[in-house]
């Protein structure tokens, strides 16, 4: 069985991680032979995302099970992208998952963490320029939901994540539990993805 493993962390935007594990675990309870486990992550047990909202994960990263598919999500990522531990962290994981994914701002510290250098991404709309800015070698997408690379896909701010989620469910498994979770969920699942 795959795992997704979700980073999180302090000041981590709510939706940014609680919509991709509905998604993941929905599509995981609609399967009948449920292929994927999906876990928070976090460098503490417990993260106070925004809004204090608080948190607690299942790993940290230190004891984390090795990730099919790494998920880092967004927020106010500033203190993240100089906590060392946090992304060596995130790099070893993607250097070994099928999938490096992030949501939002999340993108930020994949190009931190060294696993994200020249391809196509996107992230929330009003961070787009200092994405462009502080790393001038990624080809930064606007007015879509989600940019998928080789094996890298991002997505735009927020409510995007779900629906990067739902089509990383259809190249895990399947079209069709894909729209099956979008419709247990009652989501209009938006696909403008880049070409």
């Amino acid at each position: 069985m795959r795992t997704i493993g979700i980073v999180i962390y302090d000041e981590a935007e709510v939706l940014d991680f609680a919509g991709p594990f509905e998604v993941f675990s929905t599509a995981a309870r609609l399967s009948e032979n449920k292929p994927w486990s999906v876990c928070l992550i976090s460098e503490r047990q417990t993260v106070n995302a925004r809004g204090g909202f608080s948190v607690q994960s299942h790993f940290t990263l230190d004891n984390h099970p090795p990730l099919d598919v790494l998920l880092v999500s967004g927020g106010v990522h500033t203190w993240a992208m100089n906590n060392r531990k946090l992304l060596a962290a995130i790099r070893k994981a993607g250097e070994s998952a099928m999938w490096v994914t992030s949501v939002c701002t999340g993108a930020f510290l994949l190009a931190e963490a060294g696993l994200l250098s020249h391809e196509k991404v996107t992230t929330h709309w009003e961070d787009l320029p200092d994405l462009h800015r502080r790393f001038p070698s990624l080809q930064v997408h606007e007015t879509v939901r989600w940019v998928e690379d080789g094996n890298r896909i991002t997505s735009a701010g927020i409510s995007a994540g779900i629906d990067m989620s739902l089509h990383l469910v259809e190249k895990l498994h399947s079209r069709e539990l894909a729209e099956k979770t979008a419709r247990q969920m009652d989501y209009e699942w938006l696909q403008i993805a880049s070409e």
